[in-house]
């Protein structure tokens, strides 16, 4: 008997036959039909070939009926639950997943129930062509099903991920077996058998096409037969393009069917080498494959460079892996350089877009736009993958987030939990299956800005404020946190970390993040459990393994977030629920500086008259964070980038503004990256920047002299133009971020890191011209915010200056350069 399953791929070789095929007549397109106008067939031969072929269709034609029954089976208790306090599933969720199921289920028993007796009595008089016409013309509610299939397959991977109730009803429905089979039942998982139907048409269409070929052209059944050919094929040439194509099979010579559950780009070691991959996860195998260069005009193709069955791959324990060969780790500093070069090269194609601009200078632009990106995309990833084969031979990927590992490891492990063969594909094999990856594939392009299309939005430039309220759902009480990401140039980020909330089932955080936002779409969610074992250790990158125990995402929708109000949300990840609130800010309207309206605090103060209130050169709360920085954090990984808490700054705000005699009680007890928020935060509340509105066109202009002499002696008379109570506090904060910077080894905060943090915020003006659209990435990293950086990294990169050296050296220099 075939197989009860065919592959959508068929589909396109139905297709091709009938497009191969030679009409019967001149006057008869005769669809299916050519195979009869080349060759005499015994009557006899046809009538026992037609008896085959329907034989074979109403054996898989029960399989299908019962595959449906056991989709129907969960659904009558579900939909009694639905109405009791306690339901498992909501009375929409239960309609959409399980949507026309029972529409199908009566359509095809009563077409088997139809089809049966004619099979057993079988004669050359049978006609059941009627049947199958009937069947055709039924396709309207396959048409329904499709269209909702994709609504069906996430409501019940949502549902599975928040209930484990239905989560274990959807990996294991029974299936009753064929009458004349040995096994009573076999499991099937809910996902599996939502695609039947999809897979139905098109073995229907195929076995249509066969009785086609063995029924005679004056035969009763010949017309109604082609009818219903007909109306298959037009239908599934509609719906192929919906079809999600992950779940299209592929078959090898051998006879097996595989389907794509995964694929992605990948960065791989290979020989020392970081190199870009496409990676296929199939139901038995995972693929690594590059993309071959092609000539102008060939289709292109994939290389095969290795695969590894399922059942031979290995995740070994901490204590079994050897030490991750040597990566090299490109200096943030070079990936801050680059995405700057990315960002001007964003302003200059908006500008040739703007001024319609010659369409090959456009080109030169996105082609080099297009290599600048891809090279951050290479060097950018640095969280170790390894894969390991049972043979001892082990591949190792480099990713940018800790969620992607955690998605290409759960695919992996949810597939091994089935009964895997292992097996050896023959060159012919590899080449038939590294051939049909081309057209398999589901993620057609790099995730860069100049693969984009013009209608797709740009995402979210600006600051991003996420309050993590709480969690439930935890069945046993454990250390738990959580930490937060953002996609920005085509990789995810991780951009802040909740506290560790101790042996709780329902952490209550209510932390408050400012996300700096660069392009960005989606917001990711991480929940981890705490390793305080030492002797776990992950030799791959030196750090406590954590446990992942459930992650999720949501799109950041502009609508939805860009409003004054806090918008709240939950994320649900494998029967948790994370509970969190945000809202957005434009990066203008949150580097805007408004005076305080009362004198008596330090926030929102000039600082002249602060200095003067405390009879001090460099203001309290500056001296004050940067000793606390200097004693205990810095060394601390990401200081000044990673986000302190929102709330925990809110309060030190509070307490120096109101000169709160317990300060050093709170700043002792503080978390370092609050008391580095603070400090970011008082320079950004300042009513005009450290560098004053006055002087920032001529530092403007200052970091743009190509001249080292003249530049030199602009910056350093810019520097003496400046009040002293600005000068003597900025030269004071430059010595800090330098010795801070002397930590990069540990901290991994480079001068360039730490000029990209402050530079905007110490020569931001006050006031700001609007210039157009702020959700522009152009007016996010404008020229004047890269200049700002590079001020301040002129001076982070200077020798030593001192107060009495830039006093004494008095030169006859203009402001107004």
């Amino acid at each position: 008997m075939r197989e009860e399953e065919e592959a959508i791929g068929y589909l396109d070789r139905v297709l091709e036959d009938e497009d191969e095929e030679e009409p019967r007549t001149p006057t008869t397109p005769g669809l299916g039909s050519g195979f009869l106008a080349t060759e005499k067939r015994d009557p006899g031969k046809s009538l026992e070939m037609r008896k085959l072929v329907l034989s074979d269709f109403l054996a898989s034609e029960e399989i299908y009926i019962n595959q449906l029954e056991a989709l129907l089976l969960p659904m009558k208790p579900l939909k009694a639950t639905a109405t009791t306090s306690q339901p498992v599933l909501t009375t929409q969720q239960i309609e959409t997943i399980f949507y026309k199921i029972q529409d199908l289920f009566e359509i095809h028993k009563e077409f088997y129930d139809s089809l049966y007796p004619k099979v057993q009595n079988w004669d050359s008089s049978v006609i059941l062509g009627h049947l199958f016409q009937k069947l055709a013309s039924q396709l309207g509610v396959y048409k329904a099903f499709v269209d909702n299939y994709k609504t069906a397959l996430e409501t019940a991977e949502k549902c599975s991920q928040s209930n484990n109730q239905f989560q274990k009803i959807s990996e294991e429905l029974k299936v009753k077996g064929p009458k004349d089979s040995k096994e009573s039942h076999t499991s099937v998982t809910m996902e599996a058998l939502l695609y039947k139907p999809i897979d139905r048409v098109t073995r229907s269409t195929l076995v249509l096409h066969d009785l086609l070929k063995h029924t005679p052209s004056d035969h009763p059944d010949y017309p109604l037969l082609q009818d219903a050919l007909r109306i298959s094929q037009n239908f599934l040439s509609s719906i192929n393009e919906d079809i999600d194509p992950r779940r299209t099979a592929v078959t090898t010579p051998k006879g097996e069917t595989r389907q794509l559950v995964k694929d992605g780009f990948l960065v791989e070691m290979a020989e020392g080498t970081r190199k870009l991959r496409h990676v296929f996860l199939f139901t038995d195998m995972l693929l690594c494959a590059k993309l071959k260069k092609t000539a102008v005009g060939k289709h292109q193709q994939y290389d095969c460079k290795w695969y590894v069955p399922l059942a031979e791959l290995v995740f070994p324990s901490l204590e079994e892996l050897d030490p991750c060969p040597h990566v090299h780790a490109m200096p943030d500093h070079d990936l801050e350089d680059m995405k700057m070069k990315i960002s001007t090269m964003k302003n200059e194609v908006q500008k040739e877009k703007a001024n319609k601009g010659q369409s090959r200078a456009m080109e030169r632009l996105k082609k080099k736009m297009f290599d600048n990106e891809f090279w951050l995309l290479l060097n950018s990833p640095s969280i170790p993958f390894r894969i390991h084969h049972r043979n001892g031979k082990s591949y190792l990927f480099l990713l940018s987030s800790d969620y992607e590992r955690a998605e290409w490891r759960e695919a992996i492990q949810k597939l091994q939990k089935k009964d895997l063969q292992t097996f050896v594909l023959s060159s012919v094999e590899l080449q038939v299956l590294t051939g049909s990856c081309f057209k398999l594939r589901t993620v057609h392009n790099l995730p860069v800005t100049s693969n984009k299309d013009d209608d797709e939005p740009p995402g979210m430039y600006g600051f991003l404020h996420v309050i993590v309220h709480s969690a439930k759902g935890f069945k046993q009480s454990a250390n738990l946190y959580c930490t937060l990401e953002v996609d920005s140039f085509g990789y995810f980020v991780s951009k802040a970390k909740t506290r560790v909330f101790r042996d709780t089932t329902e952490p209550q955080w209510n932390e408050e993040f400012e996300i700096e936002l660069e392009g960005s779409q989606c917001l990711r969610i991480l929940c981890y459990e705490k390793c305080y074992d030492k002797t776990k250790l992950n030799k791959d990158d030196n750090e406590i393994v954590d446990r992942i125990v459930g992650k999720g995402q949501v799109q950041l929708d502009p609508q939805t977030v860009q409003t004054k109000n806090w918008h709240m949300d939950v994320i649900e990840m494998n029967g948790i629920k994370v509970e969190f609130s945000m809202k957005f800010t434009s990066r203008d309207m949150s580097l805007k500086r408004t005076p305080s309206k009362k004198q008596t605090g330090v926030f929102g103060v000039k600082i002249s008259v602060v200095t003067k209130r405390e009879r001090s050169k460099v203001p309290y709360i500056v001296r004050q964070c940067v000793e606390e920085v200097e004693k205990r954090g810095i060394d601390e990984v990401g200081i000044y980038r990673i986000s302190g808490v929102a709330t925990d700054i809110q309060a030190l705000k509070a307490a120096f503004d109101s000169n709160n005699k317990d300060i050093l009680v709170m700043l002792s007890d503080m978390d370092i990256n609050a008391i580095a928020g603070t400090l970011k935060l008082y320079f950004r509340e300042l009513p005009e920047p450290l560098l004053t509105d006055r002087l920032y066109p001529a530092f403007m202009q200052g970091i743009a002299l190509s001249d080292p002499s003249a530049k030199e002696n602009c910056m350093m008379h810019l520097l003496r133009s400046l009040p002293d109570p600005n000068l003597i506090t900025f030269l004071f904060l430059l010595e800090h971020l330098k010795r801070v910077a002397e930590k990069e080894p540990v901290n991994k905060m480079s001068l360039h890191n730490l000029a990209t943090v402050f530079g905007p915020t110490l020569l931001r003006p006050s006031e700001v011209e609007s210039k157009g659209n702020l959700s522009l990435a152009s007016d996010i990293w404008s020229h004047d915010v890269m200049a700002q950086v590079q001020v301040l990294l002129y001076y982070l990169q200077h020798s030593p200056i001192t107060f009495a050296e830039l006093k004494r050296n008095t030169l006859y220099f203009s402001t107004d350069v």
